[in-house]
């Protein structure tokens, strides 16, 4: 797993949140032209070198690889005509659609897209060493040998071009998620002669020339720190679901938050995120009254980090030995830790970026996000919801899903601790429990969260049984001995607040795998250790856990059956409160907008449905009302729920 896709809220900029309108869309008034934001600079154009988001903002609408996604969230053919895969699993087959083309950045068109320049770009990737590798090493057939080193011969890696228009994947295991990794740009196709006579200047940072374009956009300038602007490609296989001739992304840096507002009020942005705790928000929803909606929640996850085996003690309050193995033993008591996760008011949480209008909007109760997948007319959260009692009492009746607090209940947190604090006084443990948290101080937003977690969970359980011991100190610091820590033994903390998560392929696995005891560097910053074998580790059975993830792992032709496998292991995860989810990363954001509601695609993984990605997207010329924003959603949530069960359906036919 990618070490990078474990991050921290310490900073919650412009674009980390400001980017939540993706499914909702946004435009620009004359239709013409789309006009908004963009946080930071791209390092590089090379796409398949990296995986920043920022080269995401720029690349993303001028390169198209085999598949994008519909409005709905599900795969649909790009470059890929169309797929077979064998009945083992293993031989992913794709006809390259014919037509399309290469072009400069000025529109000159330079060769046929064939079937080589994927494998051209796949062999670019592993001999960059790209950032993004990781989500193909162990998945295509000697790859991890080619990146290690033990094999030097490229053609022995599982990619073929059998001809021009026919391209060919070799799996090392089944993997029925295979497809949705071919929306990032690490499996994006590359012209092997542009690559040779570009060499080291392939992909220059600044230069739009230094790559080529087969996509819906060319990118017709880069200025650092200033704009980014793209023009339509007319010579483009799809150009009629391009309804922009351009685009232009101007540069913030988000210290002026109230600035998208001021100029979609001007008529120069097609959409503005709005922050309900600003101090001018007051005169925004007066003024928008009938036109503010909230987004619907991302499936990026943040919430609580918890240290079963701390080993370093620089930012403490603990005053002695014995506070410091009293907390150690609370963290690995489970109704210990389920106490927390009750008494944690995610409403309120959520309220210090949203507003407490909208607190509940950001809410997310489990690690997956519940509608993530679905199979046989089920989410995700309704498999793991009717195996979640099956753990315990108290778990009956919660509700799991998105954008409502399902699991605060301070009676439960009351009656959890009380059986806690029954079995820790029996080994000696006194009271009350000292939390260290570390606080980046820079971030008032953030602090404001952590301070709502205080109050919240020792409301609930009173200061004389738990403290919450808030340690605010710099940036650096804070990083220091969070994300950044060399080591599990570096990581300085009881609980870690905003510890979050991105999902990189639509398949549950994507967020479970992480916590295996085998994926050290995303165990040290969830859990506090970074050994397999951890005492810690194994006491809270941890090994448990490992065995359900494998075993669904397991089951590769039958989805309702590896859902519901997950979905146990999900299950196991919220009864152990290892990790308490909080709040949703990307989505649920107050936003006003010209854009048509669910227009543009929607993706919840890969680098081709953001706010960034701007095929499909429609004007209108009226500000969308609320009214109309939820008459949308709720026809999209039906015609979603079709989509899905056809691209269910299709998938099973495909490799049956």
């Amino acid at each position: 797993m990618k070490k990078s896709k474990v991050f921290l809220l310490a900073t919650i900029s412009l674009l980390s949140v400001g980017v939540l309108a993706a499914c909702s869309s946004s435009s620009k008034t004359s239709g013409k032209t789309y006009n908004y934001v963009y946080g930071g600079d791209p390092a590089t154009l090379d796409y398949v070198s990296t995986n920043k988001k920022n080269m995401t903002t720029a690349v993303s609408n001028g390169v198209d690889g085999l598949f994008e996604n519909d409005q709905y969230g599900n795969l649909k053919p790009s470059v890929a005509e169309s797929w077979s895969v064998s009945q083992d699993g293993l031989t992913y087959t794709y006809k390259i659609r014919k037509g399309v083309k290469w072009y400069t950045s000025d529109g000159e068109e330079y060769a046929d897209v064939t079937a080589k320049d994927f494998v051209t770009g796949l062999k670019h990737a592993a001999d960059t060493k790209s950032e993004a590798i990781y989500l193909l090493q162990n998945s295509v057939k000697g790859l991890n040998d080619y990146v290690s080193g033990d094999n030097k011969n490229f053609e022995n890696v599982g990619i073929k071009a059998i001809d021009d228009h026919t391209l060919q994947y070799t799996l090392s295991e089944p993997e029925p998620y295979w497809n949705s990794k071919l929306t990032y740009s690490v499996t994006w196709p590359v012209n092997a002669d542009f690559l040779k006579s570009k060499g080291k200047d392939f992909g220059k940072s600044t230069d739009p020339t230094s790559i080529l374009y087969n996509g819906p956009y060319l990118l017709k300038s880069l200025t650092t720190k200033s704009s980014i602007e793209f023009i339509k490609n007319e010579n483009y296989w799809d150009k009629d679901n391009v309804h922009f001739d351009n685009v232009k992304l101007t540069y913030d840096d988000g210290t002026d938050q109230e600035s998208l507002e001021r100029n979609f009020t001007d008529g120069v942005y097609n959409l503005a995120r709005l922050f309900p705790t600003s101090s001018n928000y007051s005169k925004v929803a007066k003024q928008y009254k009938d036109n503010i909606y909230y987004t619907q929640p991302g499936a990026a996850v943040e919430g609580v980090g918890i240290n079963i085996d701390r080993q370093t003690y620089g930012h403490t309050s603990k005053e002695n030995d014995q506070q410091k193995s009293s907390t150690k033993a609370a963290l690995l008591n489970k109704d210990f830790r389920q106490s927390l996760s009750f008494a944690i008011n995610r409403t309120n949480y959520a309220a210090q970026l949203n507003g407490k209008e909208a607190g509940k909007t950001a809410v997310r109760n489990i690690f997956v996000k519940p509608d993530f997948v679905q199979a046989d007319g089920k989410n995700f959260g309704t498999m793991v919801m009717d195996q979640l009692p099956a753990f315990g009492d108290e778990w009956s009746g919660v509700n799991l899903a998105d954008s409502q607090d399902g699991l605060y209940n301070p009676e439960k947190a009351k009656a959890e601790f009380t059986k806690a604090k029954a079995a820790l006084q029996a080994e000696g443990v006194q009271f009350p429990i000292h939390l260290d948290i570390p606080v980046n101080q820079t971030n008032k937003i953030y602090v404001n969260q952590v301070q709502s977690l205080k109050e919240s969970v020792e409301s609930a359980l009173g200061k004389d049984n738990v403290v919450l011991d808030l340690h605010q100190m710099s940036s650096d610091d804070f990083y220091n001995i969070t994300y950044s820590a060399a080591n599990a033994a570096a990581e300085d903390w009881d609980l870690s607040v905003g510890v979050a998560w991105e999902p990189d392929y639509l398949d549950p696995s994507t967020y479970l795998d992480v916590l295996k005891t085998t994926n050290s560097e995303n165990t040290k910053s969830f859990m506090g250790y970074d050994n397999p074998n951890s005492p810690a580790a194994e006491k809270v059975g941890l090994k448990e856990y490992d065995q359900l993830v494998d075993d669904a792992s397991k089951e590769t032709t039958n989805l309702t059956a590896r859902y519901e496998k997950y979905a146990k292991a999900q299950a196991w995860l919220t009864d152990s409160s290892l990790y308490i989810p909080t709040t949703t990363y990307n989505g649920a954001a107050a936003v006003i907008s010209r854009i048509k509601p669910f227009s543009g695609a929607y993706a919840q993984a890969g680098d081709k449905g953001s706010t960034y990605y701007f095929k499909y997207l429609q004007s209108q010329d009226n500000i969308v009302t609320k009214k109309q924003y939820d008459s949308a959603y709720k026809d999209w949530l039906k015609e979603k729920a079709k989509s899905n069960d056809k691209a269910q359906k299709d998938f099973e036919k495909h490799i049956k």
